[in-house]
């Protein structure tokens, strides 16, 4: 069946796209969308307040959707027997990480939206936010090895800033490059294993 003819929402969301992975969320331009849309500023009011609300519209749920799964994952490592943690660290993130990297291909741009040209938006944040998760969970599992007899020698806090937002960075490469979903998840394979590898050999493991 032949698609109907598209909605005025969904003719603002289509310029929208187009303007916003153009030139970013600050230099986009209202009035190039409205034109672009082919709708009077009026009926764009008549969806949105504002050009920050447009493109939180555009990236919310996917951004929303990433953040509560990688929280999940951390929950769930959490909620296992401390003395089942430590041979479980890599499997729960593993298949956490290979369950986002599906969805961020199934959202492409709303995805490159978020990590490229989001800046000037509370979005800009997602490597950062999950750099804070993360480090809150690192600190729990070196807890919880103490407790097992394993001590973890003290980390320095910048060392471990750059080490998880760089993982996270290296993680969104893979989207950012859209290489083939097959490669990309032979590549995030192997950067896990090179991360936990280097994670084991700091906590000394």
């Amino acid at each position: 069946m032949a698609a109907g003819p598209k909605t005025t929402l969904e003719l603002i969301h289509d310029a929208a796209k187009a303007e916003f992975l153009a030139k970013g969320f600050r230099a986009a331009s209202l009035r190039s969308i409205v034109k672009a849309a082919g709708v009077t500023t009026g009926a764009f009011y008549g969806y949105y307040a504002s050009k920050e609300e447009l493109f939180e519209a555009l990236v919310k749920d996917q951004y929303e959707y990433l953040m509560a799964r990688f929280r999940r994952a951390q929950e769930e490592f959490a909620a296992l027997p401390e003395e089942e943690q430590p041979e479980n660290l890599s499997g729960i993130s593993g298949v956490c990480m290979e369950e986002m990297l599906v969805y961020a291909y199934r959202y492409l741009e709303e995805f490159k939206l978020i990590l490229l040209c989001s800046e000037g938006t509370r979005f800009a944040g997602l490597v950062d936010e999950m750099a804070e998760v993360e480090t809150k969970a690192t600190h729990d599992y070196q807890e919880v090895l103490e407790k097992l007899g394993r001590p973890s020698p003290a980390i320095d806090p910048k060392l471990e800033h750059i080490l998880i937002t760089g993982m996270f960075n290296a993680f969104f490469e893979l989207i950012i490059h859209e290489m083939p979903l097959e490669q990309a998840m032979n590549y995030l394979r192997e950067m896990r294993a090179f991360y936990t590898a280097g994670w084991m050999k700091i906590m000394g493991q």
